[in-house]
């Protein structure tokens, strides 16, 4: 097999001049990977160099085993390469020379984020701090980390008062020492330290390694791209492979700048663009290209494609989130129907997980298999399920695991201390927990008041709210809940993950509403039990349709990609307006949604929207306008055939659905599928559905397409009858 037989142009290059400084710059699906591998098995089996002489290094486990195999099966062999993540090398590095690190010994643990998480609560409390100010000393110590400055320069740069945030970050660096441990981002910064306090350990790496790879450095942080430049020092000869155009972690500590200063730092430099895309259609690259060249931290590159022109990108806009979904699933089920494509082609990607829950409902409707990749489904995720174990204690005080999961969230100084004596005074008064708390408020107790002043607040409110549990509607006293609590209050801080949080609480609230507007007499037991079914229900094997954030799928591909919620606000988030450099990193984020997209892309946005607790009218993402697309397709009358959208690469109109504010729900085009008759389901049939259970149909809706059914375990649903899998009984 000849290994530049297998290679484009540009690619034989990049591999022929490998030694020296070589900068590669990689297009979305242009073979960086091939690029990479093939560069190492060139030099084991035709210039002679040694396996063990080779460092690369890239950024998931999944990545690294990739290439290993790949050059297993160009050259026989992998054992003696080094072909890992950053911190599995740095790992390893620490294990081989950790006597020359003061303060550890060889079988020094690697704390996971819980037991940092863990070790620095306890740290926190210990110094006498707010406890809630732990995730901001942990946020302190990973910056530091990860930039690699100590913490005295970040206080001096910081336009807050940091004093704390040293002491703290001092205790931490001593417990850790103390107990032997490093957390993750201690494994690049010891590493780090080892290297640059030892000369031998350090000349013996960089002699060892002749050449070194680093795969996706764009999402390198500072000290990762410092340890690079401390390994090369003795050959230098390093072959970098990024994209700065798919830089979508800097939240995380990303820094795409590195492959700016690559070019300064390792000079004379050595630059090659890969721009041939093998993946996405012409259509698809030719919006992605449009859509990146309004970013000015680039390099000057384009894609281009020798596979077909394709289909055009559909750009829908529709009344609401409900509409969104039930249209776009009604399409999947069609595509998959007419036999044009596998549920495993199929992924639906948004900018925040708080969008997910009116697809998985759409699916779960229609019996489509689905996994959330990267992620937790909507019901399993811990504020959801916070909440959640908070009504259900108003609905049965008996439920023990759900107490214990929120009786110290949010934070009240209840910890395993104070769990287990209200255990034993539960115990002795032959009471359930929630009803012992209760007990001793009321009653009091001479050895056990400092317990009774901690549970007090708690169980003051759930009095209150169980009083006006009867005479609030379901969503009113679920907002009761929330306020009462201050749940809300425990995501504060304004942070990434904060604001989905809360997002996802008002998804919540709203399904809540949706739930008691189908079915006004329902209880609050009702709808926990309607939602536990839905969290119950998991599918198994890979023939899913893909649902997930962007940030998750990246390296993935899909045949076809359905990108949602393409709303200002959302895609791009709000805090971007205020900031070109957030501007251009939501930019890059939705080239890398663009790019997955191997033949058929499908873009959507909502007239109207409910996030941030209330429901908005939302205008379209400026990026539709970026790629090309008609952002504002007019609305018409509704109409099964009716079609508007322009098409991006020419002025005639290219068939598309389109959906009236009047109606809510729309099908796909069926197309040769072959149609069901409807007319069989009539008003008062019992239906059974599979995952609902049994039903009654209790009206037909939008003139015969749509059943209202109330089913006896989750209530009422509204379903298209043309695909609802429904079995009359």
């Amino acid at each position: 097999m000849d290994i530049l037989e297998q290679l484009n142009e540009v690619q034989k290059q990049a591999l022929l001049n490998a030694k020296g400084a070589v900068l590669v710059t990689a297009g979305a699906g242009s073979g960086k990977t091939k690029l990479l591998t093939h560069t190492m098995a060139y030099l084991i089996r035709e210039k002679g160099i040694m396996p063990e002489n080779i460092l690369a290094i890239t950024f998931t486990n999944k990545a690294a085993s990739e290439m290993k195999t790949r050059i297993f099966n160009l050259v026989g062999t992998t054992s003696d390469l080094w072909i890992s993540t950053f911190h599995s090398m740095c790992l390893r590095m620490l294990r081989q020379n950790i006597t020359k690190l003061d303060g550890f010994t060889n079988d020094f643990s690697v704390y996971s984020e819980s037991d940092s998480e863990k070790l620095l609560k306890q740290i926190v409390k210990d110094l006498s701090l707010p406890v809630d100010n732990a995730k901001h000393y942990a946020q302190v110590i990973s910056f530091c980390q990860n930039h690699n400055i100590d913490v005295y320069t970040y206080a001096k740069n910081s336009k807050r008062d940091e004093d704390d945030s040293i002491t703290v970050y001092e205790k931490y660096e001593q417990e850790l020492k103390k107990n032997n441990a490093m957390d993750f981002d201690h494994l690049l910064s010891n590493a780090y330290a080892l290297l640059v306090n030892n000369k031998e350990v350090l000349e013996r790496y960089q002699k060892r390694f002749e050449y070194i790879f680093v795969d996706e450095f764009q999402d390198t942080n500072t000290i990762q791209y410092d340890i690079v430049k401390l390994l090369s020092g003795y050959h230098h000869n390093v072959f970098v492979v990024g994209d700065e155009d798919q830089c979508i972690y800097t939240w995380r500590g990303a820094n795409f700048q590195n492959i700016f200063n690559f070019k300064t730092d390792f000079a004379p430099v050595k630059v090659f663009k890969l721009e041939q895309n093998y993946r996405s259609t012409k259509n698809i690259i030719e919006s992605a290209n449009k859509l990146i060249a309004n970013n000015f931290e680039r390099f000057d590159k384009v894609l281009w494609t020798q596979n077909e022109q394709g289909k055009d990108i559909e750009c829908t806009k529709y009344y609401d989130e409900q509409n969104e979904a039930e249209s776009i699933v009604s399409k999947i089920w069609a595509m998959v129907n007419r036999n044009e494509y596998k549920y495993s082609d199929i992924a639906i990607l948004m900018r925040i997980n708080a969008l997910s829950l009116s697809f998985e409902q759409k699916l779960l409707n229609y019996n489509i298999p689905y996994r959330i990749y990267g992620g937790f489904k909507f019901y399993e995720r811990q504020e959801i399920k916070n909440l959640i174990s908070y009504l259900r204690i108003f609905t049965n005080p008996s439920d023990e695991t759900a107490l214990l999961r929120i009786i110290n969230f949010p934070k009240r100084g209840i910890g395993d201390g104070a769990i287990l004596k209200l255990r034993q005074y539960a115990h002795d008064n032959n009471l359930p927990l929630l009803s012992a708390m209760e007990n001793l408020v009321q009653n009091g107790s001479k050895d056990y008041s400092q317990l009774e002043q901690k549970v007090k607040s708690f169980v003051i409110s759930y009095q209150k709210l169980k009083a006006l549990r009867n005479t609030l509607s379901l969503h009113d006293f679920v907002d009761a809940v929330i306020d009462e609590y201050a749940i809300k209050g425990a995501y504060s801080e304004p942070t990434d993950e904060n604001t989905e949080k809360l997002m996802n609480i008002d998804v919540f609230i709203n399904s809540v509403d949706e739930f008691e507007k189908a079915n006004p007499s329902a209880s609050l037991a009702e709808y926990l039990e309607s939602i536990t079914l839905e969290a119950d229900i998991d599918y198994l094997g890979d023939e899913t349709v893909t649902l997930s954030t962007v940030h998750s799928v990246k390296g993935l591909e899909f045949k076809v990609v359905f990108i949602v919620g393409l709303e200002e606000g959302i895609f791009p988030l709000s805090r971007s307006s205020y900031s070109q450099k957030e501007t251009e990193e939501e930019r890059r984020l939705m080239y890398v949604a663009v790019t997955r997209a191997k033949e058929r892309l499908f873009l959507s946005y909502a007239q109207s929207r409910y996030l941030h607790g209330k429901r908005s009218y939302t205008s379209p993402s400026k990026f539709l306008e970026e790629m090309g697309l008609d952002a504002t397709p007019k609305q018409k009358k509704f109409d099964y055939t009716t079609y508007i959208s322009k098409s991006i690469d020419n002025n005639r109109f290219v068939k598309q659905p389109v959906v009236s504010p009047s109606k809510s729900y729309t099908v796909a085009n069926m197309g040769d599928i072959q149609k069901k008759d409807t007319s069989i389901y009539k008003i008062g049939q019992r239906v059974k559905h599979p995952k609902f259970g049994e039903g009654e149909i209790v009206d037909i809706v939008d003139d015969g397409v749509c059943a209202e059914i109330v089913f006896d375990n989750v209530g009422k649903k509204t379903l298209i009858l043309e695909i609802a899998p429904l079995e009359i009984i």
